[in-house]
């Protein structure tokens, strides 16, 4: 198929199919990966021995915090996004995931931002405030800009982790092939929709945070000072609310890569597939209840600890029923020893190690004890190596005749494993006994003479043993393999879509849409690779040359739209690039910059969204085989560019909870909040701005109406007055504040006020360039009433600017009068 081919030279980086883009972004993470790795080898060779001098007090703070933060937000959550791009359309049987440009534009973001931190260690700028930055250390007593790298570059880097979220969870629901109905899924598509849900949920409170402890460095707005009524365990909230998700959001996925693997190699069906599901989804629930464990040593209440304590040790149920399943599926079927599944074993029974460590932790007695000890390092990394990156390194040893048809060495994947798991032991299982001992994380040295010595020596070793166990894994990937004998198609004898692929694979995925029946349609569906080599099935050629897949409903599968989805493009790079800068550029407090470069992406992002999205097409519906034909373009709740919207706006939707979240929690901590020394923005300007909002909000519906009945002068007059009324919305809230002569610097209160005011007016600023861009693309022929999926995006959007709008005035209008 000419249309997917990728392009050659230069123009290659302009590719966003999720072949290639997948393929950069896995290989970046596990670039990211080894960074960390060797940041943390620093760190044990200053620990070798007592009073070593290897690293200073400051470059030992830089590399703690740098390798903790590299391996959670450019690792752990990353590798997930990069294989689910890599590897689930063709787990789906489909040919591309619904917004390859987005993947791609993920991509470079993560690029930039990764670079932009890891970075900052090599002209000693990194931060030092430990990966889980808590103020006022990070706030008043760090100098310099390493806190404001990390606070700005992983917020972007937290941009592109949504994207990529927004991309799996719409390509999930919308995206998958006739028949394959909600309880057909396989395993890893149901993992990684949950666990792209939960950045939805768990992302925007991190983001809220960075935004407020950012906001105090730089502009002196007291959100953490105590002094002008803050609290630094605010921050601790919204981190932790984002911290302990995180986990789940690492390690589920990397679960659901053992859910592929092990029915392979069992020759069975998964065991329990309900149960894994349901299991899979209390998990993520349970995860948003444990975030005060992180807090016990705070000053908790009574019943506080109690409760999360509870619920701490609850959430290894659903985890326990997961692994059994795992456990009777391999009891049930014939067990083919592999290298990946020693991988499995071995990640498996490390987990379980530190799972059983964190029942611990999570006991309010014991976790006064060990807290901020080196039983917690350990712990955790029993945890996240044991249930990520073993099964990870399964999985690589798993698919990777799927990048380049050719099977990795089994000799050197056992030798890797027992040097991994070898000296995981030997390098965390000392951890345990020196935290029991006393010893805190985050120091730097410790005196000889108190029983440590031996134990950190012995851990430092372990480090070097499981550093041999990656560079072997390493050259094993690495390694040239021209002479090695290509793999045969599906070498591994599995039942799942993703070995349909023919060896070397194409880039389209698969050669027709194929009709599914079962959980495993390699093995119970006869002839089924056969059909689809022959395009007996759906859309078996791209007759247009143009790229295109298959939209169907959400529940039942049921074909709905044939997609064409753009192909390469720099725009991708350009929009990261220039949106980079608005977060890049005022680490070195250059606003005028950040402001040049945030106008030239709106310009980048709106080029690619005109060029890119809603096009019209030449006819109206395309026949797809088997007698069914479908409509080339859709729009509302059936269409993927709806629900891509209604994704985004449920994380921005969060952010804005987590203010109001602050706003409450300082309302709980004084009994004088609102202060009645500070005046507050009244009502009547806060009330003129939500009517004026909420008659733009009116007026977009009433264009959307006009537009689809073919009144092309009502719609462009309810658009101009739609932003008529959106502007002086914009100016009634901020004049609220103004007028009341309230400074952001003087109280948390008035800081709060504030920010409600300009997060709310900012979305109202974006309404309105998407009003303006509707009305353009209708001038421009590029929307009809038939064809007004831009006008139904937007006017979803303006359903969240209007709640926003609502909450905002209730609480910096409303509230204060109950006071």
């Amino acid at each position: 198929m000419k249309a997917w081919q990728p392009p050659t030279g230069w123009r290659y980086w302009s590719e966003v199919n999720n072949s290639v883009v997948g393929l950069w972004y896995t290989g970046l993470v596990f670039f990211f990966l080894v960074f960390g790795g060797l940041l943390a080898l620093l760190m044990r060779i200053q620990l070798a021995v007592p009073g070593n001098t290897f690293l200073s007090a400051n470059l030992y703070s830089q590399v703690f915090t740098l390798h903790g933060s590299v391996m959670m937000f450019l690792f752990a959550i990353p590798i997930f996004e990069a294989v689910s791009i890599l590897f689930l359309p063709q787990m789906m049987g489909a040919r591309e995931l619904p917004f390859p440009r987005l993947s791609a534009f993920g991509f470079w973001a993560f690029l930039i931002g990764g670079i932009f931190l890891c970075g900052s260690i090599f002209f000693n700028a990194a931060p030092t405030g430990g990966w889980f930055m808590y103020p006022p250390l990070t706030s008043r007593y760090e100098p310099g800009i390493g806190a404001d790298m990390w606070l700005l570059g992983f917020s972007f880097i937290e941009v592109s982790a949504i994207a990529a979220a927004v991309e799996l969870i719409v390509g999930i629901l919308k995206c998958r092939p006739p028949g394959m109905r909600i309880h057909l899924i396989p395993l890893y598509a149901w993992y990684v929709l949950v666990a792209a849900a939960m950045i939805l949920f768990a992302f925007p409170p991190l983001i809220t945070g960075s935004m407020l402890l950012e906001l105090e460095r730089a502009f002196n707005w007291p959100f953490f000072d105590a002094a002008r009524g803050g609290d630094p365990l605010l921050w601790q909230h919204l981190f932790w609310l984002f911290g302990h998700p995180e986990v789940y959001i690492a390690f589920l996925p990397s679960v659901a890569l053992v859910a592929m693997i092990v029915p392979t190699f069992a020759r069975t069906p998964i065991v329990g597939y309900k149960w894994i599901v349901l299991s899979a989804i209390g998990t993520a629930f349970l995860s948003f209840g444990l975030w005060v464990h992180h807090m016990f040593t705070t000053g908790l209440p009574g019943v506080t600890l109690a409760l999360f304590s509870a619920a701490s040790q609850a959430v290894a149920i659903p985890t326990g029923v997961q692994i059994f399943c795992f456990i009777a599926t391999v009891y049930v079927g014939r067990l083919r020893p592999s290298v990946p599944m020693l991988y499995v074993a071995g990640g498996l029974a490390t987990f379980v190690i530190g799972g059983l460590t964190g029942v611990m932790v999570a006991v309010a007695s014991f976790n006064f004890q060990a807290h901020d000890t080196h039983f917690v390092v350990a712990h955790l990394h029993s945890v996240l190596i044991g249930g990520t990156i073993f099964p990870v390194i399964a999985a690589t040893y798993y698919f990777f005749p799927l990048i380049n048809g050719k099977l990795l060495s089994e000799r050197l994947g056992r030798t890797a494993f027992w040097l991994l798991f070898c000296g995981f032991n030997i390098t965390f299982l000392p951890m345990h006994f020196t935290g029991l001992r006393g010893m805190a994380r985050r120091v730097y040295t410790y005196p000889a003479g108190i029983g440590l010595e031996g134990l950190n020596l012995t851990s430092s070793i372990g480090a070097l043993i499981l550093a041999a166990g990656f560079g072997v894994l390493l050259w094993d990937i690495l390694r040239p393999k021209g002479k090695d004998p290509d793999a045969p198609r599906n070498p591994w004898q599995a039942g799942s879509l993703e070995w349909l692929q023919e060896m070397p694979g194409k880039p389209w995925g698969v050669r027709c849409i194929p009709e599914i029946d079962s959980r495993y349609p390699l093995w119970d569906q006869p002839n089924f690779v056969r059909d689809v080599d022959e395009g007996r099935f759906f859309m078996p050629d791209a007759e247009e040359e143009k790229r295109e897949m298959l939209v169907t409903s959400i529940i039942d599968a049921k074909p709905e739209q044939c997609l064409r989805i753009p192909g390469p493009s720099f725009i991708t790079l350009l929009s990261a690039i220039f949106l980079g800068g608005v977060f890049i550029f005022p680490t070195f407090k250059m606003y005028w910059s950040m402001a040049v470069s945030g106008v030239v992406a709106l310009g980048c992002i709106l080029y690619w969204l005109w060029h890119g999205s809603g096009l019209i097409p030449e006819k109206e519906e395309k026949a797809i085989g088997h007698g069914v034909t479908v409509p080339l373009y859709i729009s509302g709740s059936s269409s993927v560019g709806w629900w891509a919207m209604m994704i985004t706006m449920l994380a921005d939707i969060t952010a804005f909870v987590s203010i109001l979240f602050g706003y409450f929690f300082y309302w709980t901590l004084h009994n004088d909040f609102p202060p009645a020394s500070i005046a507050g923005p009244g009502l009547i300007w806060p009330i003129a701005g939500l009517l004026a909002s909420l008659a733009a909000w009116a007026l977009t519906m009433l264009a959307r109406a006009w537009n689809r009945q073919e009144k092309p002068g009502s719609f462009y007059a309810g658009i101009g007055m739609a932003v008529l009324s959106a502007v002086f919305g914009i100016y009634a809230l901020l004049a609220g504040p103004k007028q009341a002569a309230m400074n952001p610097e003087e109280h948390v209160y008035p800081a709060m006020v504030w920010l409600l005011v300009i997060w709310t007016a900012l979305h109202i600023a974006v309404g309105i360039i998407m009003q303006l861009y509707c009305a353009a693309r209708r001038y421009a022929g590029r929307m009809t009433a038939r064809y007004d999926i831009d006008i139904s995006n937007v006017t979803l959007y303006w359903h969240f600017v209007a709640i926003t709008v609502g909450a905002t005035v209730a609480v910096i209008a409303g509230f204060p009068l109950l006071r």
